[in-house]
């Protein structure tokens, strides 16, 4: 085993255990900053993979960005001092049955389709590796393929979001 393994089995210890408290938290900013974490690791499996564009987008908008508007929207509809409800048995049972039929359908599509990870992790890719040249001409591009369109419609849709957070908290 060497360390790249042992980094990605931290990582996968890390991003597992930050997900069971974002969704076992009853607070609701202590969710958001688990959360956080797990959006922190999952940029941390593209750094060791090599994919630092990737890795450095993953912290700048969703670690960075997104957890920044939630807490903000949250702190702004005084989110701060509402607990969640305890949950009953019967929440509890059907959330598991919902959970492994879950389960069992991604297995059975895995099955279905022939997934072998072994045969995946030993056949060589057969891409050429994309410069980031290639890549920020395609975000920015209006032709066919491009990403503009769609990289705006988020700007404006964040926008949305911002300005209905303070509308809200105006209200109060």
């Amino acid at each position: 085993m060497n360390a790249q393994d042992i980094m990605f089995v931290v990582l996968a210890v890390f991003i597992t255990l930050s997900a069971l408290a974002t969704v076992l938290s009853k607070s609701i900013v202590r969710a958001a900053t688990y959360l956080l974490f797990v959006l922190l690791g999952t940029a941390g499996l593209y750094f060791l993979m090599g994919y630092t564009f990737l890795g450095s987008v993953q912290t700048m908008v969703y670690a960075g960005g997104v957890i920044v508007l939630y807490v903000f929207s949250i702190l702004l509809t005084s989110g701060q001092q509402e607990e969640l409800r305890q949950s009953t048995l019967q929440k509890v049972i059907a959330g598991s049955v919902i959970t492994l039929i879950g389960i069992g359908i991604f297995v059975g599509v895995l099955w279905t389709h022939g997934f072998n990870p072994v045969e995946l992790a030993l056949s060589k890719p057969s891409e050429s590796v994309i410069t980031m040249d290639t890549i920020g001409t395609q975000m920015l591009s209006t032709d066919k393929g491009g990403f503009l369109l769609p990289f705006e419609a988020v700007s404006v849709l964040l926008l949305a979001c911002i300005v209905a957070g303070l509308v809200i908290a105006r209200k109060r």
